[in-house]
């Protein structure tokens, strides 16, 4: 049985790596390399997917192992023709890369990051400038309303009674100016007050987007470093190995 499952564990890891591989290089087609949010994306699904190979060379090197263990290996081959060989050094390989992300993955969650404050930035001066629009519009219509209504008793006692108007507001009835100085007041109070709704909603959002650049730099990052170092310890620990034995 153990060469049928050194044979058996050989099959798969070369299955599990050459998938992995191609996966990895569908995910970087067609390239984007110059876009922070593509290299986010892609550094996150590549770690993620990280463990596949790296699986997959272990038991690649398991089946061999087994083959040395009931004396079936072969010893001085050439280290072109060993799997071996080529399974060490793309652990050596994917080590060096797993590094560069794990830096390069910071660098990108802080330009996406920013990108991403900007545009919270930029939606909340936008609907500060819409609500400045808009209170003026009220205004200007509130303001001819209730000139037309101080003309008419009739509507203005309807106005008055179904509380649409507050009591005082015969005061105004010749005094224009006092009248636009208490629309203005309204205008402002409430521009006051949503304003300050939207400043609150601009900071719960740039919390956000900070909380999760945060957890996203620090779960992929010490994710392809804990890679790194699995991927180089086999492939240097591996090469090493096999160059020893080819000499001896």
């Amino acid at each position: 049985m153990s060469p049928l499952a050194a044979i058996a564990l050989k099959l798969v890891g070369i299955v599990t790596i050459v998938s992995a591989l191609l996966d990895y290089l569908i995910l970087l087609i067609p390239p984007n390399l110059t876009n922070p949010q593509w290299q986010l994306a892609t550094t996150t699904q590549i770690v993620d997917r990280g463990i596949v190979p790296l699986v997959g060379i272990a038991l690649l090197l398991t089946g061999f192992w087994i083959d040395n263990s009931v004396g079936r290996a072969v010893r001085g081959r050439n280290l072109v023709t060993d799997l071996r060989f080529w399974a060490c050094l793309l652990g050596s390989f994917l080590g060096l890369v797993y590094l560069i992300l794990a830096i390069l993955h910071v660098n990108n969650v802080r330009l996406t990051s920013q990108q991403a404050l900007s545009q919270v930035g930029n939606e909340a001066n936008q609907a500060t400038t819409q609500l400045e629009q808009q209170l003026s519009t009220e205004l200007t219509q509130q303001q001819t309303q209730l000139s037309a209504l101080l003309e008419n008793e009739t509507l203005l006692q309807q106005a008055i009674q179904s509380g649409q108007l507050p009591q005082d507001i015969e005061q105004f009835r010749n005094n224009p100016e006092a009248l636009n100085q208490f629309l203005q007041q309204r205008a402002d109070e409430a521009q006051q007050r949503l304003q300050t709704e939207i400043g609150s909603r601009r900071q719960q959002a740039e919390q956000r987007v900070r909380t999760e650049a945060w957890k996203s730099g620090l779960r992929i990052s010490l994710s392809s470093l804990i890679l790194a170092i699995g991927y180089s310890v086999i492939g240097w620990i591996g090469l090493r190995r096999l160059m020893s034995l080819t000499r001896s």
